[in-house]
């Protein structure tokens, strides 16, 4: 099972580890694409703060996170899943899973970035901003630039097995499962199951739930109809139509009564 996740807004500091190290990466392939972004980003950011502020959409209250982003070759390095620290995240609380439950995190789930591509949440990285959605004055949008790389890269560490993308729509934009494999990935949504309506927060948090429901269960389905079942012994109401043509992605809701 392979688990595509969002970054979050929010992130921990850097700390006091070891710089990072961009070849120790997983997805290798992805390097060349990665140093690009991170030299155009450290540059706009030491050169001109106004302009950094405005590329990256970053209000007056936010201007330290240029500053950020012009040591990212210096700053301390920790694993990515410390480094997110959004309501998906808080949900999800990786520190907290027991050690075979970790084994499965770090083999199964891969967080999207503009400025990383794609890292494992064992990928060590500093703290940074960068959206997906951001459009470089070099390099253009992110969600293009990264389209091809992840195009040749994605597949392979896709395996056989199920696909969960729980990502939002700027990170899905990056790379879009095509042909064998989006006909074995299923996205989820997440309703007020009373209003049928999806409500940013709990949706997020409640992704987090399901994560880590299926790493704590050991639970590894081979296929989108494995996953509803799954989902379902956890306790979880979802609602699912298979997709109507071979090829495509399967769509489930999952139902939720509470917001929170």
């Amino acid at each position: 099972m392979l688990v595509l996740l969002p970054p979050s807004e929010g992130k921990a500091s850097s700390g006091r580890g070891a710089p990072l190290k961009l070849e120790s990466l997983s997805l290798p392939a992805l390097q060349e694409s990665r140093a690009a972004v991170l030299d155009e980003l450290v540059e706009l950011c030491a050169a001109d703060e106004d302009k950094a502020r405005d590329v990256l959409g970053l209000s007056e209250g936010l201007r330290g996170e240029v500053a950020k982003n012009t040591e990212l070759r210096t700053a301390g390095a920790r694993p990515a899943g410390e480094i997110y620290t959004g309501v998906l995240y808080d949900a999800l609380e990786l520190a907290s899973l027991d050690a075979a439950a970790k084994r499965r995190a770090a083999r199964s789930l891969l967080v999207f970035s503009g400025l990383w591509g794609a890292v494992r949440v064992t990928d060590r990285i500093p703290s940074y901003r960068c959206s997906m959605g951001v459009k470089l004055p070099g390099l253009g949008a992110l969600g293009t630039h990264w389209r091809t790389p992840m195009a040749d890269a994605l597949p392979e560490v896709a395996g056989s097995g199920l696909v969960l993308d729980l990502r939002s729509a700027a990170y899905a934009a990056a790379w879009k499962p095509k042909g064998e494999v989006a006909g074995r990935t299923a996205t989820v949504r997440v309703l007020h199951a009373p209003t049928r309506k999806v409500v940013s927060h709990f949706n997020k948090a409640t992704k987090g739930r399901i994560v880590r429901s299926l790493l704590s269960a050991g639970v590894g389905p081979k296929g989108p109809a494995e996953l509803v079942e799954a989902l379902r012994d956890l306790g979880y109401v979802v609602e699912v139509e298979p997709p109507k043509k071979a090829g495509a992605a399967w769509a489930l809701d999952v139902l939720v009564d509470e917001v929170h």
